[in-house]
């Protein structure tokens, strides 16, 4: 009997042996606002590092926000460390205000650039590794993009807009709430010529609400395509092909303003990096589905595009 349990309780040791993630997780606080998780893999001296900055909204490090949890961002650093590559990933600064009760109303677009640009000065600075890749989901495109000129060593855009972020938003409310389209266009094109307005519906406060314009009309400030064509550095562009948000046309608008950089399409791919067979119900439903795997396309995809140098 004592040797049925002793064989007993060398198997369950391999397994919770076996089930140990092949990196180390560290803790790291950037700058006042900016707290992050740096994984290293463990079997190998990771050389590259990728920097993964948040989309849009209150996201946190994993890709999670108060209501949505799908932990795409978290399942996006663990993979591609298991292939060799160190990430580090970052809440948004509005995170740690929420957790404080302290949120700046006076937060501008541009903070979140400052703040990309905080974290990869500090890795430069530890000069640990051979080359630095920025990759920036959706929202983060535009920062990561900004962040890395001059500075990083490659930079990847995931569900990143080629256009304007006021002309994806009429896109999207097109295609949405066709009935807001013309009310959507007419406060667009205020913000772009730097002026607030109280003259929206009430269904659509939640994106022109008074007190989020001046950020807008930061964010609306910046041309994507304009800002990618001057990046000196080897870029990857990705889109999925059931990306709810930003359609596979933004992507071939990046592609288009940087001809150099290599654009792939993940076939059934959405936004939050999933694979779905199914519909617009089942897509939308996966937003909060932590239990699904990221594509395992995306992180062939990014690896060899690190790899290569």
């Amino acid at each position: 009997m004592k040797a049925y349990i002793f064989f007993i309780c060398i198997v369950l040791s391999r397994l919770v042996f076996s089930q140990e993630p092949p990196f180390t997780e560290e803790e790291l606080s950037i700058s006042h606002w900016i707290d992050g998780t740096l994984l290293t893999p463990k079997e190998t001296e990771a050389s590259n590092l990728a920097i993964i900055i948040a989309g849009s909204g209150p996201t946190n490090r994993d890709g999670n926000q108060n209501f949505l949890k799908n932990n795409a961002l978290k399942k996006l650093a663990e993979e591609l460390s298991k292939q060799g590559i160190a990430t580090f990933r970052f809440d948004k600064r509005v995170v740690k205000q929420i957790r404080q009760n302290n949120v700046d109303n006076n937060m501008m677009f541009d903070d979140f650039v400052t703040d990309a640009t905080d974290v990869l000065d500090y890795f430069i600075e530890k000069n640990s590794y051979n080359n630095i890749y920025i990759i920036g989901h959706s929202q983060g495109s535009l920062v990561g993009m900004l962040a890395a000129k001059n500075k990083a060593d490659g930079f990847i855009s995931l569900a990143g807009a080629g256009n304007n972020i006021g002309d994806v938003l009429v896109e999207q409310i097109t295609k949405t709430a066709p009935m807001f389209t013309v009310d959507t266009k007419r406060v667009v094109d205020s913000l772009k010529a730097g002026k607030t307005t109280t003259d929206y519906p009430v269904a659509l406060a939640s994106i022109f609400n008074a007190d989020l314009q001046p950020f807008m009309i930061n964010w609306i400030s910046y041309s994507p395509t304009e800002i990618l064509k001057d990046l000196d550095m080897p870029i990857l562009i990705i889109n999925g092909t059931k990306d709810l948000q930003v359609s596979v046309d933004e992507a071939e608008l990046l592609k288009a303003a940087n001809p150099k950089a290599e654009l792939v399409l993940i076939e059934n791919m959405n936004h939050v990096l999933f694979e779905i067979e199914g519909g617009d119900l089942e897509n939308s439903k996966s937003y909060n589905e932590s239990f699904r795997p990221i594509s395992p396309q995306l992180i062939e995809q990014i690896s060899n595009f690190i790899s290569k140098k």
